[in-house]
């Protein structure tokens, strides 16, 4: 009779365990975000607040960003105009929350192309040095021999105002800090036993780098890329306010600052103080975040 209810048993007691063992994981996770580094929660919040009024932007604004005439010219903010008018009657409150969509994507798309192309470059100087490290050296003291928004300047003189330009601008100006990183992760670690182990039982060498030496590097290079975020979002908007970037007139935070900054003197605050608090929003989120990483990096290692 014992052995007709040991199959029952079998199936069903590894279920609470496998449920257990899952909340317990999840409790765990939890428990972790609670108790790291107070700037990363914070960092966090501001940067799902910027992407949730951006998804928001995508199918609700009180008014069309780029209709004029919707107001009064440069009305102060009220229950019909949250954030006021411009000089033109856009809807200040509309155009900032469209323009955050804007700018968030520019961001994080740039730092993407930054992080993936500069950690791979780095990465392969790194670990097979020789000419090719001397090479990228040598390159990458070139780049950064020029102020960042000059540069940026001359690409952009060169290539053109246009959304592809301007992103790729933006990428290449953090793009020789991502590489020394990198470099210097994989060069710190390549001679460590988990590096020598993984070539001794026969891996190639890209499958060393890329497959045991790079996962064990990412750590600061995502919180470079988060602190990266913040410089790259305020240079989005130095080329949008010097009219250098999309397009002179674009719903994007830079280009409101510009438009609403002749306004200023005569009073009307509002149309360039809104798009530069969602700058600055954007720019501290990523740097807690950033700062959060570092620490949690900081706090393992000990």
């Amino acid at each position: 009779m014992t052995t007709s209810l040991d199959p029952a048993v079998e199936i069903t007691a590894p279920k609470p365990a496998r449920l257990s063992r899952v909340a317990a994981a999840v409790l765990g996770a939890i428990r972790s975000f609670r108790s790291s580094s107070g700037t990363l929660p914070i960092g966090l919040s501001l940067l799902a607040f910027l992407v949730l009024i951006s998804l928001v932007s995508l199918i609700w604004t009180p008014y069309p960003p780029t209709a004029t005439g919707t107001g009064a010219f440069s009305s102060a903010p009220s229950g019909a105009h949250w954030f006021g008018t411009d000089a033109v009657g856009s809807d200040v409150f509309s155009r900032t929350i469209s323009a955050g969509r804007t700018d968030v994507f520019y961001t994080v798309t740039a730092v993407a192309i930054a992080l993936v192309i500069g950690s791979a470059w780095g990465a392969l100087a790194g670990f097979f040095g020789g000419w090719f490290e001397t090479v990228t050296l040598r390159l990458l003291e070139v780049v950064q021999a020029f102020p960042a928004l000059l540069m940026a300047l001359l690409v952009i003189s060169i290539l053109g105002p246009g959304t592809f330009n301007v992103i790729l601008v933006v990428a290449i100006l953090p793009l020789p800090d991502f590489v020394r990183l990198a470099r210097a992760e994989v060069l710190t670690k390549k001679t460590w036993q988990f590096a020598e182990a993984a070539r001794m039982v026969g891996n190639p060498p890209l499958v060393v780098l890329f497959k045991h030496l790079m996962p064990n590097s990412w750590r600061p290079l995502l919180a470079y890329a988060s602190i990266s975020a913040a410089w790259v979002c305020g240079n989005i908007a130095a080329l949008g306010f010097i009219g250098v970037g999309i397009q002179p007139d674009a719903v994007e935070w830079g280009s409101m600052i510009a438009r609403g900054e002749s306004d200023v003197v005569a009073g009307a605050w509002w149309e360039a103080l809104f798009p530069g608090l969602g700058v600055l929003v954007l720019a501290i989120g990523c740097q807690l975040v950033g700062d959060g990483i570092a620490a949690r990096n900081r706090g393992e290692q000990r």
